[in-house]
């Protein structure tokens, strides 16, 4: 059973855990997901079963959409609602104010990602050693910020969504609006993943493998043959013939296939359509 398609996970419960409800609905065992979503965030969630787990890492994902709301003045370590310690009563601020500060982040950002996060420090999970109690230091990383937008300020929250690279902690982007607004804590009570890149949720509707590829379609003129059994196959008989990833349709099924210095490599050899 291939299928590829989105599920909206709700919050509470873990990816896998969603995961293992949605083996059930189709009926089928060999299934997975993209980009895991903690048991805080719901949301978009891409989904292949059967032979389509292997697309994953082929598919057009980027950038992320994400909407979240901020509390200012509630601390806590993991920057959400699940370890607060403490709320500060702040003054309202101005809703200018916090439009500037959120489209202040749009460009390339520095930061410390949040201790609780999947980062691993010499073999651990950051939000292990978190939860553990033990401290240690975590390096800044970069994102791009594509996009900010305000939805909402009733103070003391902000609902904002920012179209970021993969890899982006919504979590600190918070934090980052809430130092920028002079509040030292802030902490989201709300996070959605809105899309993957083109998917977005659609009531699990199965989606098209051809348009969904992050690359670009090849025309294979050998021998079809050569295809349906997994050949070798010249570059001389490929359209395209610079280095680079493509997929090859043989009317019956798809390839995905790698040139690199002339010489064509498959990635994955038959893809049922």
């Amino acid at each position: 059973m291939n299928k590829l398609f989105v599920a909206y996970k709700p919050t509470g419960i873990s990816s896998n855990f969603f995961l293992t409800k949605l083996k059930r609905k189709y009926n089928t065992k060999k299934a997975g997901f993209s980009g895991t979503l903690d048991p805080f965030a719901k949301g978009v969630l891409i989904i292949g079963m059967g032979s389509y787990t292997k697309l994953f890492r082929f598919l057009n994902k980027a950038p992320k959409t994400y909407r979240a709301t901020l509390w200012l003045g509630a601390q806590s370590d993991s920057l959400d609602t699940e370890l607060i310690q403490h709320v500060e009563i702040l003054k309202e601020q101005s809703e200018i104010d916090v439009l500037e500060v959120i489209k202040s982040l749009e460009g390339e950002l520095e930061y410390e990602p949040p201790i609780f996060s999947a980062k691993q420090i010499n073999g651990q999970r950051a939000y292990d050693l978190a939860r553990a109690g033990k401290e240690f230091t975590l390096n800044k990383i970069n994102s791009s910020i594509y996009e900010t937008k305000l939805i909402n300020y009733s103070h003391p929250f902000v609902t904002f969504e920012a179209t970021v690279s993969e890899g982006t902690y919504i979590r600190s982007l918070g934090l980052i609006i809430a130092n920028g607004l002079g509040v030292e804590f802030g902490s989201l009570s709300a996070l959605e993943r809105l899309s993957e890149g083109q998917f977005r949720y659609n009531d699990e509707k199965l989606l098209d493998i051809k348009n969904s590829l992050n690359m670009e379609k090849n025309f294979y003129n050998g021998d079809s043959d050569n295809l349906k059994y997994g050949r070798v196959l010249a570059l001389d008989d490929l359209k395209i013939k610079k280095d680079g990833y493509y997929w090859l349709d043989s009317g019956e099924f798809i390839s995905i296939i790698n040139v690199v210095k002339a010489e064509v490599k498959y990635e994955l050899g038959r893809i049922e359509c």
